[in-house]
């Protein structure tokens, strides 16, 4: 429990950031993942809090109520924002949560519901916290006792087990009913084995190795059922998801896939593949929504685990995990392809010369788009380390090469607008030019923008920061 306030405690810290703070804060951790520095520091999980506070206020998500939060708190490792969770196994989303939440307090029990709820506020509102876990935690007993009477009823009639799934309500109601009786009943267990586990496992070497296996193995001899959310648990707090293969390696001491295959962590592979997919799918909902956040640092995650499912285990090309692996290698360099294709454009629309005439008067570049675009340069550039994985090495090399040559000229005609601009111009002229150097700076380096910088300064004074939020 002491490891989910800790992150909680994060979170909240995080939340009450101003937008243009985490932004700026999103950048500098962006930078330091791709520059490999992160190593112990912990500053992916830090960032993977950050994008994920970004995408909830971006997609306006509802947040549930003080009672459903800690009544759910035992499945915060094991949440997905997917619109499908079945391909993920231990996985659930959070849409489905707020269904199993409504069915409960609705359906199940909802005189002690509407009490918990009135117990957790008054407990919240006096400052003790401990009174209202201790609701909670009564509440999940009376859960699981109300569950297992519901089911034992059902089990007799198929019509009447079908009326209880469809009064659940979640798209997978079965496996979704199973999931809560389960992680309700080995909460202590999966929380103790949170405590025992760093926050962040920044390299697992040999010892960490056996040290994790040796926690997994453990939570499963008290509940084989939790064997799934043990190793879920501990893929959260590994530098990268790719590395959970090598408890399956390890556990047939060898990197044949067909050995691992004969291992109770044969279903390592399976998560890990979901967790590409799920990556795949969180990149395309980033890019669809016009930048996204961390798009580069993303990018690595699932370069990453693409490689590390190559190098890690012996995969046969024609085997069911070979082939999936081969299908969501497609299904990257198409979507990269089709992004970075259209990256080049994007920076010209921007930095084009403009007439003054359509320019009005004390107006900057949208800030929303610079930022935008400088998170999709940042992923050109960054996709030039990663072309060979993901099979993008010419679309990465052609756009790398357009940017180049168009800012190499762009900045020199922006500076020269910028000396000549009159006086009504002139804002959106140094906010044009003050984007383009920041673009400059990802494609040929801090010391080339100081320069334009200083060169910015002798025609008209310091450039401003391009759109201001």
């Amino acid at each position: 429990m002491a490891r989910a306030e800790t992150i909680e405690r994060l979170r909240q810290f995080l939340r009450e950031l101003t937008p243009a703070a985490r932004i700026l804060l999103i950048g500098e951790l962006e930078r330091a993942v791709l520059r490999g520095d992160d190593g112990e520091s912990g500053a992916e999980l830090v960032l993977r809090q950050l994008c994920l506070i970004v995408r909830e206020q971006q997609e306006g998500a509802p947040r549930a109520g003080h009672a459903a939060r800690l009544f759910f708190r035992p499945f915060e490792p094991f949440l997905v924002d997917d619109a499908d969770d079945d391909k993920h196994p231990g996985r659930i989303t959070r849409a489905s949560i707020q269904l199993l939440w409504s069915w409960v307090a609705h359906e199940l029990l909802p005189d002690d519901a509407r009490s918990l709820t009135e117990q957790v506020s008054s407990a919240l509102s006096s400052g003790d916290a401990a009174m209202a876990e201790a609701r909670v935690r009564a509440f999940q007993d009376s859960v699981l006792t109300a569950m297992d009477a519901s089911f034992e009823a059902a089990a007799d009639g198929d019509q009447v087990q079908r009326r209880l799934l469809a009064k659940i309500g979640t798209p997978r109601a079965s496996k979704d009913a199973a999931m809560l009786r389960c992680v309700l009943r080995g909460r202590d267990v999966l929380a103790r084995l949170g405590d025992e586990l760093p926050l962040h496992i920044g390299k697992l070497d040999p010892v960490a190795l056996r040290t994790c296996r040796g926690k997994i193995e453990s939570a499963a001899a008290q509940d084989r059922e939790l064997f799934l959310y043990a190793l879920l648990t501990v893929m959260n707090r590994l530098a990268a998801p790719w590395q959970l293969i090598r408890f399956g390696t390890n556990a047939a001491n060898s990197r044949s896939a067909a050995r691992v295959a004969e291992t109770d962590y044969a279903i390592v592979v399976t998560i890990v593949l979901a967790e590409l997919e799920r990556l795949v799918g969180e990149l395309r909902r980033d890019l669809s929504n016009g930048g996204g956040v961390a798009v580069s640092a993303l990018l690595k995650t699932i370069h990453d685990c693409v490689r590390g499912l190559r190098s890690e285990l012996a995969i046969p090309v024609d085997s069911d995990w070979g082939r999936a692996l081969a299908a969501q290698r497609g299904q990257i360099a198409e979507l990269l392809r089709c992004e970075i294709d259209s990256i080049p454009g994007r920076v010209r629309r921007l930095l084009r010369a403009r007439p003054a005439g359509e320019i009005e008067s004390d107006s900057v570049l949208d800030a929303g788009e610079v930022s935008n675009t400088e998170a999709l340069v940042t992923l050109v550039d960054a996709s030039r380390l990663f072309a060979g994985e993901l099979a993008i090495n010419e679309t990465a090399q052609r756009a790398n090469n357009e940017l180049r040559q168009y800012l190499d000229g762009a900045t020199q005609a922006l500076l020269d607008g910028l000396r000549q601009a009159a006086p009504d111009e002139r804002r959106f002229r140094q906010s044009q030019f003050e984007a383009g150097r920041r673009f400059c700076g990802i494609v040929f380096g801090h010391d080339y923008a100081e320069a334009l910088g200083k060169a910015a300064q002798l025609a008209g004074g310091p450039a401003p920061q391009a759109a201001e939020a």
